[in-house]
Order: C-alpha cells, then structure tokens, then sequence
C-alpha cells in the first residue's frame, strides 16, 4: 500500500448530511455555558471559591446536545483508594478514584478521571457509596468536557470563569430553569386546573364507612 492511500485510509468518508451535521455540533460545541449553568462551592482550605457545574446539569446538558440515545457513559474502573477507620473517634474516611468513558452514537470517546472522598463517615457503607457516585459523577463530567467548551471545558479558561460568575441571572429565568409545571409527568387523574379537591382520589377513612352486617 502506498503512503498516500495509507493516509486517506485513516479519514472516513461522510455523506455531505452526516458532515453538515457534524458541523452544526461543533458551533454548538463551541459555545460557552451561561450564568444558569454556573455554581460556585467554598475551595478547600479556605482558598479562593470553586467555579463548576452540577453533575445533573450537564447530563440534561449532554442529552439535550447530543440526544438521550446519542451518548452513553460506561465504568472503566472504581478503585478504593483508602477507607481508614479511626479507633478514637470511630469515624471512617474513604477516597474512591473513578474512570469513565463517554461515547458518543459515531463511536467517539472520551475518558477522563473523577474522585470522591468523605472524611468522618460514621457508616463505612454510606461513605463507600457516597464516595464511588461522586467520583463517577466527577468523572462523567470530566470526560465531557473534553467534546467542548458547552460541556464545560469553558470553565477551565480562568478569565472566563471570572467573569461568567459576575454575570446576574434574571430571576424569571431562573425560576422557569429550575421548575415548570409544564415538564411534570404527573398521574392521569391529577390535574392541577380541576377543581375537584385533591382528598377526592384518596379512600374514604374506615371509620366514616357504615359497619358490615353480621352474617
């Protein structure tokens, strides 16, 4: 085989619908996340604050970006990296490392490393699967954030996380982000414009029913 087929073997052919597509992703991709998407957390020691987006946040992220069949995350590993159990306190402290894959629909991945740790966990179990979620979580963010600055690489520009937190949201849209009656999956015979009293659905008290007859 020549070098040069050797090269073009490398790159696949893409219809001009699949390439307008993948087009359309990278501006997407490409642009930064807004003041809704933005939390800060005190930075250990007492440092300056940390600037991150909650893990649900950027799966609803993810799923509306690329579609909720279009990505999935897988487990590479869980690793304990310590659970010590202090004898005068009876406290535990654990630290769990996790590495995790996300993989988009065309086979495109990403890994990357998440951590969690509790110190003075009164139950090892809790402290076990408090640690392993939050580095899973950890980890699934981080691995995203490699597919663009919308998935959170934007954060990691210093001038930019200076300033998006400056940046005011207006209350009316942060009250429709975080809850709207119109995304409720609620039970057929609820209806929030009835006005039959919602204690109508619930089974009449055992002592307002008429005593059974003997037989």
């Amino acid at each position: 085989m020549h070098s040069g087929d050797a090269h073009r073997s490398t790159f696949i052919d893409v219809s001009e619908e699949t390439a307008a597509m993948i087009a359309a992703l990278q501006i997407k991709l490409n642009q930064k996340l807004g003041p809704e998407y933005i939390s800060q957390r005190p930075g250990p020691g007492g440092g300056p604050k940390l600037t991150y987006v909650e893990g649900w946040k950027i799966i609803n992220l993810a799923n509306e970006v690329f579609g909720f069949n279009g990505w999935s995350s897988s487990i590479v590993s869980l690793v304990t990296d310590f659970a010590d159990y202090n004898e005068e306190t009876r406290r535990y402290s654990v630290g769990v490392t996790a590495i995790v894959r996300v993989t988009l629909r065309d086979g495109v991945f990403h890994e990357d490393t998440g951590y969690g740790s509790l110190e003075n966990s009164k139950s090892k179990g809790a402290a076990m699967d408090k640690c392993k979620k939050e580095a899973v979580t950890d980890a699934i963010k981080r691995a995203l954030r490699n597919f663009g600055n919308l998935m959170g690489n934007c954060l990691y520009d210093k001038q930019f996380a200076q300033e998006i937190v400056k940046v005011k949201v207006e209350p009316v849209r942060r009250v429709h982000m975080c809850f709207s009656f119109s995304l409720l999956l609620t039970l057929p015979s609820v209806s929030r414009s009835s006005s039959t009293p919602m204690t109508s659905i619930v089974a009449p008290s055992s002592r307002n029913q008429s005593p059974r007859q003997s037989q």
